[in-house]
């Protein structure tokens, strides 16, 4: 049967990854932010360390400091998360390392640190929380904390901008596009989809739960694209994401 017009754009603008770069990132489980609830909060040490030593893989957020180092918090602010305000962006490395998260005394850790935390025990995915304005400064911090590790890590955003800046300036590390429907950076399903998969030239895909099943993301499964899905929190949803998806970003009630 001959290939459709998309089928062979995608053959050449989204080639099937080298599965020695990728094949980690359906083996186990993400647990995002951690394993987090009344015991932990989220992105925090413990929640790091609660999830990898029960044989998960951990899903971070990331943003960065005004001296350009990248911290594991999802908000760009600290508001939520600490009894201080301010943007994480303008703050120094010295002010945010003197920061508690609320209830712990845990100040907000760096990436870097996570990833040496981790050491290899357990995959590692780094939501870049990019904001327009800002993606190269994000990126150039994430790319710096991850050069040197030994162990298995990826990043993927919803801004198409990551993937395509990590394509160009950081492609020793794997890189993934997320898609929401709710995303500020959605286009119209269809054509306009495809064409900013294209163009931020990802190696594998995470879809909210939300949009599956999909037959855009059938069809890149298919083809042999490693698809996660997130925010997996329900039986119901897991139910769901075994049969479209290849891995789950999951959030564990409770912790």
């Amino acid at each position: 049967m001959p290939l459709s017009l998309f089928g062979l754009f995608d053959r050449w603008r989204f080639p099937v990854p080298d599965a020695r770069r990728v094949g980690f990132l359906t083996r186990t489980p993400f647990a995002n932010r951690g394993l987090h609830g009344s015991r932990h909060v989220e992105n925090s040490r413990a929640a790091i360390e609660a999830a990898v030593s029960m044989g998960y893989g951990v899903k971070v957020d990331v943003q960065f400091s005004l001296d350009g180092h990248a911290y594991v918090i999802a908000d760009p602010t600290v508001d939520r998360l600490t009894e201080e305000s301010g943007q994480v962006r303008h703050l120094s490395s010295k002010h945010l390392s003197e920061i508690r998260l609320r209830g712990t005394d845990e100040s907000i850790p760096q990436l870097k640190e996570i990833l040496g935390q981790v050491a290899g025990r357990a995959p590692v995915l780094v939501e870049l929380r990019a904001v327009e304005g800002h993606v190269s400064q994000l990126c150039v911090a994430v790319r710096h904390a991850i050069e040197g590790y030994r162990g298995e890590a990826a990043v993927m955003s919803l801004h198409p901008e990551v993937p395509r800046w990590f394509a160009s300036h950081g492609s020793r590390i794997p890189r993934g596009l997320m898609m929401s429907e709710d995303s500020v950076y959605a286009k119209e399903a269809g054509t306009e989809q495809v064409r900013t998969m294209w163009r931020s030239r990802p190696e594998f895909l995470a879809i909210s739960i939300a949009d599956l099943p999909n037959r855009f993301a059938q069809r890149q499964r298919k083809r042999g694209i490693p698809i996660l899905a997130w925010i997996v929190a329900s039986a119901e949803q897991q139910a769901i994401a075994a049969e479209q998806a290849d891995q789950i970003i999951f959030e564990a009630p409770g912790w």
